[in-house]
């Protein structure tokens, strides 16, 4: 794969999942101006990630069928029309739907561009560069969408915060997906996937049996996690601090740059490093960050914070495609892919609402705290990883 084929996925994937992060700040930002409660914002915020629950995992299969194009084009589609509806009719039934829509376009383009750049690797030092590269994507769709929804929220009105503000913001997420693909439409057809072996049809336990894939998942779950608590809780505190969408919108952006800056500098980083080791002191790091957010005091210590939490959890995602490209069988990393995508949507499926309750209980202070506390104990779980042959040519 050529520098500009890269480039040109890797924006392809920006303007899709824009869509979905776009509208994750739109939505509860939208239900807490019609009066819905936290644990309500919390439901809310969970469906973005209910569709890619059921929809990863036929997904993986389309993709190592199928390849590229297909699985892609019937994202585009959907992440269009989930925006759409929203910005046609913004109440909170229909931000629901447009939730699962948007939350199932990401999920099947992330799991689509994955497979094909990974099978595009020669060997196992480009996995590295091209996952970092990749995962560049996602970083800098977290900063995109909600930068863009919020400054229109403020600004596209005749006063800030206003519904036209909340109809131009979802109108424009639904324009990207267009533009995606529009970028990707030429990309080469994906390396065909190995014939499977005669004899039943075999079952995503297969996989589950393998035990380094269920140890790095349980490890993906937990940065994912940190990761939900930062999404959910953000736009609660900053909302409870008085910050303007906009602000909301910039420390989100600030999470999103950190986590991309330090994926361009991985490539440099894995030469020196294993992949266990990058992992692990990232989860260390996120856990001494999110353990301190709750006491910093305005709107530039929040953004430190954010920018610390972006790099440690910025670092994990490549380190953990590239374990996972290794572990899986060559003719079912598509499936693979999607058992993690899975995994971590039932999770940010979950933990929304159980943030939304607990935090009633426990304040958003707490919210925090208990996910650093898992990150801490659970770091010794990525010790083992390193068991994990990182020299294994990519398939």
């Amino acid at each position: 794969m050529t520098g500009r084929e890269l480039t040109r996925l890797v924006l392809a994937q920006v303007c899709v999942h824009s869509a979905m992060t776009g509208s994750r700040l739109v939505a509860p930002l939208l239900a807490l101006k019609l009066g819905y409660s936290a644990a309500e914002v919390g439901v809310l915020l969970a469906l973005f990630a209910l569709s890619p629950v059921f929809l990863a995992l036929p997904a993986g299969r389309l993709a190592d069928r199928h390849g590229l194009h297909l699985p892609l084009a019937l994202a585009v589609g959907t992440a269009t029309l989930g925006a759409g509806l929203a910005a046609i009719w913004p109440v909170y039934g229909v931000l629901c739907l447009g939730g699962v829509l948007t939350g199932a376009a990401s999920g099947t383009a992330q799991i689509a561009l994955q497979r094909h750049v990974g099978r595009s690797a020669g060997n196992a030092t480009e996995l590295k560069t091209v996952f970092s590269w990749l995962a560049i994507a996602p970083a800098l769709a977290n900063f995109l969408g909600p930068l863009l929804a919020g400054l229109l929220i403020d600004h596209a009105g005749a006063q800030p915060a206003d519904m036209t503000g909340f109809r131009a913001a979802y109108a424009l997420l639904a324009a990207l997906p267009i533009v995606c693909w529009l970028l990707a439409r030429g990309a080469p057809a994906s390396q065909p996937a190995e014939a499977a072996p005669a004899g039943p049809r075999r079952s995503v336990w297969d996989l589950l049996a393998l035990p380094p894939l269920r140890r790095l998942l349980f490890i993906n779950w937990m940065q994912s996690a940190a990761w939900d608590v930062h999404t959910f809780v953000l736009p609660i505190l900053g909302h409870e601090r008085g910050l303007s969408a906009s602000a909301i919108g910039a420390l989100l952006g600030a999470f999103a740059v950190a986590a991309a800056l330090v994926r361009m500098a991985l490539p440099k980083i894995a030469a020196r490093l294993a992949e266990w080791q990058v992992i692990l002191a990232s989860t260390l790091v996120a856990a001494t960050a999110l353990a301190l957010y709750p006491l910093a005091p305005g709107f530039y210590t929040m953004a430190l914070c954010s920018v610390v939490l972006g790099v440690a959890l910025g670092a994990v995602q490549p380190m953990v495609l590239s374990l996972l490209h290794h572990i899986a069988p060559p003719a079912r990393q598509g499936e693979a892919m999607a058992l993690r995508v899975m995994t971590i949507n039932l999770s940010s499926f979950l933990l929304p609402m159980l943030f939304g309750s607990v935090g009633v209980v426990m304040g958003v202070g707490g919210l925090f705290w208990l996910v650093a506390a898992v990150l801490g104990a659970g770091a010794r779980a990525v010790v083992p990883l390193r068991e994990v042959g990182a020299e294994r040519p990519p398939g």
